[in-house]
C-alpha cells in the first residue's frame, strides 16, 4: 500500500525576491534544482523534501496562504502593508529592502491645501491612502 505523502505548499513571488528565496531552499536540501526562467510552469515539486512550490505574482502570495491554497508563502512587507491580508507573518528573512517615495512638482508642494483632495498615481493605493491621510490629506 502506497503513503499519501502531503506536501508542504509554498506559494514564491516570482522575480528577484523569489529567486532569492528559492536560493535558500536549495541551500537547506528543500529546494528543486535549477529553475529555468523561460519556463512556463507555475508548480515545482520536491516530493522527497516533502514541499511543492507556486511561482506566483508577488500580488498573489498572499491570497494563496489567506485563502488555504498554499501552507505558507513569502511576500514583501509592502505587499503585506498594501493588501493586510489575514496571516501571521512568522519571520522577517531580512532579504529584500523596500523602499517607497513620494514625487511631485516644487510647485505643487508648495501649493498643497489640506482640504482639496490631491490626485496620486501609484501601485499602492491603500499604502498611499493610509500615509496621506495621517498627513491630513485627502487622496484621489
Amino acid at each position: 500500500m502506497k503513503k499519501d505523502k502531503r506536501l508542504l505548499n509554498i506559494a514564491l513571488p516570482k522575480g528577484r525576491l523569489g529567486e532569492r528565496v528559492l536560493d535558500i531552499f536549495e541551500r537547506s536540501g528543500k529546494g528543486i534544482g535549477t529553475l529555468d526562467k523561460d519556463d512556463r510552469k507555475l508548480i515545482f515539486e520536491n516530493e522527497a523534501a516533502g514541499v511543492r512550490f507556486f511561482w506566483i505574482k508577488p500580488s498573489d502570495v498572499t491570497v494563496y496562504v489567506e485563502r488555504g491554497a498554499a501552507d505558507i508563502g513569502i511576500a514583501g512587507s509592502d505587499v503585506i502593508a498594501e493588501h493586510e491580508p489575514d496571516v501571521y507573518e512568522l519571520l522577517d528573512l531580512g532579504i529584500g529592502v523596500c523602499r517607497m517615495c513620494v514625487a511631485t512638482t516644487e510647485s505643487n508642494a508648495k501649493n498643497a491645501v489640506r482640504s482639496e483632495v490631491i490626485t496620486v498615481a501609484t501601485k499602492y493605493p491603500e499604502t498611499a491612502r493610509r500615509y496621506y491621510h495621517s498627513l491630513g490629506y485627502d487622496i484621489d
